[in-house]
């Protein structure tokens, strides 16, 4: 059997890169290590999908997900923006745009290891089942633990560039350039009309604080930082939690919360954001982090009932199976995005990502982190091409862009862009 695509890693990028690719008719085969697809959305617990300005390209996927998602209870429109997702629904209207584009999924599947020709990957192994996805013949021993399956292209949408790593791959990223993690999670039992109330009469400032009904539904967000670049209404609040005790002053770095749509007594949680253990390729500091995330959302389930109307009843009813990482390994490219390029906004002959979204790269330091606009400017897709594997393409936060210009680029909309984009230029090779 011989695929055209073989997506690696169904998060963000990668589903969109599949779906892409299968909705042009190409024969494709998507990988993921976890039960369901999504990454980010899903197992991540990352919601909203940002708006990334009004030229957006690619963003077919995009659209057909929001559809999907909105036929199925799961999207809600938000401040403007349509990219508000019920991660559990999410689940199921990926599954549904696979089947309808004939794009076949494995599901629980690891690659343990490739094999790489004249500067192309030839055989992928999977560890379902022994399998291996190959371009060339299998020797009669190993065809009897093994199937064969033929890839023309493969796309790298791991977030770390596993495979780009196990191909002996060059790669841009220096010692020290780590960003924060986080580990997000739900709340559940919340009196949402009590909370929104008290909130919306307690801050005052629309730029932080919002609350809106839509379809008879109650909508909020809300945050507060250390940083001491802005007024925080919840400061106060926070500052007294830390001084009884209940929590601790790292706590306090970054709390953001969101209602969830098909989830009427829910919030999601953007922290806690981990300030140490931030080398997200180093298993000993990840296994650090998680222990030490879990332990802060406990304690700010102690907090919300204490200081929050309405979380009187509160529970923690989800916690993300993965952290949210926003910068770990980048591949070098065809070509290297720079934040000069960025902040020209240089023109390119093939974009894949229109977008105006700003460099976002926290800090685990007060008041160090940078979140700067600029005007609109555009991703090449050179630098989603491997310079060194003729037939590897890649789709994500591991893109070919150095460490600040990343900042702004590895948002989900533009993950969503870059995959869609990759896989169409794939059709076009498939074709010539």
């Amino acid at each position: 059997m011989i695929y055209d695509v073989v997506v690696i890693g169904g998060g963000t990028a990668g589903c969109a890169a599949a779906y892409t690719a299968g909705k042009l008719g190409l024969k494709t085969l998507i990988i993921e290590k976890n039960i369901h697809l999504g990454g980010t959305i899903t197992s991540g617990l990352v919601i909203p999908v940002m708006r990334s300005g009004n030229n957006q390209i690619n963003t077919d996927f995009r659209a057909d997900l929001i559809n999907e998602l909105h036929s199925l209870g799961g999207q809600t429109t938000y401040q403007n923006n349509p990219g508000w997702f019920n991660p559990e629904l999410a689940k199921i209207a990926l599954d549904n745009l696979m089947r309808k584009t004939n794009v076949e999924v494995f599901f629980d599947t690891h690659i343990i290891g490739v094999k790489v020709e004249n500067r192309e990957i030839k055989r992928i192994k999977i560890s379902k089942e022994i399998l291996s996805v190959s371009t060339d013949e299998i020797d009669m021993e190993e065809k009897k633990l093994s199937v064969s399956i033929g890839a023309r292209y493969v796309i790298d949408a791991t977030g770390n560039c596993e495979i780009g790593k196990i191909a002996n791959c060059r790669f841009l990223e220096k010692k020290q350039e780590f960003q924060p993690v986080t580990l997000r999670f739900m709340m559940a039992g919340i009196d949402l009309k009590v909370f929104s109330e008290w909130l919306k009469d307690y801050d005052k400032d629309r730029n932080v604080t919002t609350v809106e009904h839509i379809d008879g539904h109650i909508h909020l967000s809300t945050a507060y930082t250390w940083d001491k670049d802005k007024k925080w209404a919840l400061e106060p609040i926070f500052n007294d939690a830390v001084e009884k005790g209940i929590l601790k002053r790292f706590d306090t770095n970054y709390f953001q919360i969101f209602t969830v749509p098909g989830m009427p007594d829910t919030i999601a949680f953007n922290c806690p954001r981990i300030i140490d253990y931030n080398n997200s390729l180093e298993v000993k500091n990840i296994s650090k982090a998680l222990l030490l995330a879990r332990q802060n959302i406990y304690r700010y389930l102690l907090f919300c009932r204490k200081y929050f109307p309405g979380f009187e009843n509160a529970y923690i009813s989800n916690i993300a199976d993965m952290l949210g990482v926003r910068v770990s390994r980048r591949i070098m490219g065809k070509y290297i995005y720079t934040i000069e390029d960025l902040k020209s906004g240089k023109k390119f002959e093939h974009p894949v990502v229109i977008s105006d979204y700003p460099v976002d790269v926290h800090s685990n330091k007060q008041n160090n982190s940078t979140l700067k606009t600029y005007n609109e400017y555009q991703l090449p897709l050179e630098c989603l091409m491997s310079a060194d594997i003729d037939n590897l393409f890649v789709a994500g936060r591991c893109l070919s862009a150095d460490y600040m210009a990343q900042g702004a680029l590895r948002v989900q909309s533009s993950c969503f862009s870059m995959g869609e984009g990759v896989a169409k230029y794939i059709r076009t090779l498939v074709q010539s």
